[in-house]
């Protein structure tokens, strides 16, 4: 959140005015009550609630305030802050849907870049767990890449490039998470499919030397040499401090083979692209 809109969930709160619409909340007539409030009123007292923790309040009377006031400042500060309140509660539906609405209706303004922020963070974190729906990754991908792009100097754009390479990365784990039980399993055509996507499509993670390691098993399981020898090679040439390196140069010497690329296949044309520096 910026700074801006950090002060004014703290700034002083007229007192007397808030508790005219405590009151009137706690009450059957609230509807009432806010309709004959002004958005100042409204808007300070959902502060108020925000401030106490209370935020799935706090984003219903940010809501009151784009309604009751929607051609005002007021509407508009209240909208952001409905969508940070709304995320806040872990409500990611709603956070969603109102910073969508910021976007849309405020595209030029200086809060622009926050409100796409939230929305990239209402899929994000609902991706912490690798066997929660990848949808929601792709989403957050999506979404972050927007922020990325469209407001490169906001405060928001390292802090979406981090979640990006995380969010990316997750997918990648998920590749080895389907890869792995294949591959327990005895399904190897099923397993290289997964572990190829990793070294093909999400190289620049974390996974990449786990999956060249998987690779050479399910190769070897197979028995096609070449293919094992090859991805042996290219996590020799890259990865060799690690310790998935020690592990498939083991099972390759272990049959009598050596790390290198051999024959004509698609690891073939992965080594001669990212250790030759050959592409045709």
């Amino acid at each position: 959140m910026t700074e801006r809109l950090q002060l004014r969930i703290v700034k002083p709160l007229a007192a007397l005015a808030i508790c005219s619409v405590l009151a009137a909340c706690g009450g059957g007539d609230r509807e009432l009550a806010l309709e004959d409030t002004d958005a100042d009123t409204i808007y300070r007292q959902a502060e108020l609630q925000l401030s106490r923790g209370q935020a799935d309040d706090a984003a219903r009377l940010f809501a009151e305030v784009e309604r009751l006031y929607p051609y005002s400042d007021f509407a508009k500060r209240g909208l952001i802050m409905q969508a940070f309140a709304y995320h806040k509660d872990g409500d990611y539906e709603n956070a969603r849907a109102a910073a969508q609405r910021f976007i849309d209706f405020y595209p030029a303004d200086e809060d622009a870049a926050y409100a796409q922020y939230l929305l990239a963070l209402s899929y994000y974190d609902q991706i912490d767990q690798v066997g929660r729906d990848q949808g929601l990754t792709f989403q957050a991908l999506q979404s972050l890449r927007t922020v990325i792009e469209q407001y490169p100097d906001s405060e928001y754009a390292r802090s979406s490039m981090l979640k990006f390479d995380l969010a990316f990365d997750h997918l990648a784990a998920k590749e080895m998470e389907i890869g792995r039980y294949y591959l327990k399993r005895g399904h190897y055509p099923a397993a290289i499919n997964r572990f190829r996507a990793v070294v093909e499509e999400f190289q620049t993670t974390t996974h990449t030397p786990e999956a060249l390691l998987r690779l050479v098993e399910a190769y070897l399981a197979l028995g096609l040499t070449q293919e094992a020898q090859t991805a042996g090679a290219i996590l020799g040439y890259n990865f060799q401090s690690s310790p998935f390196y020690d592990d498939a140069y083991r099972q390759l010497t272990g049959q009598g083979l050596a790390p290198e690329a051999a024959g004509t296949n698609w690891l073939n044309d992965v080594y001669r692209r990212t250790i030759q520096g050959r592409w045709l």
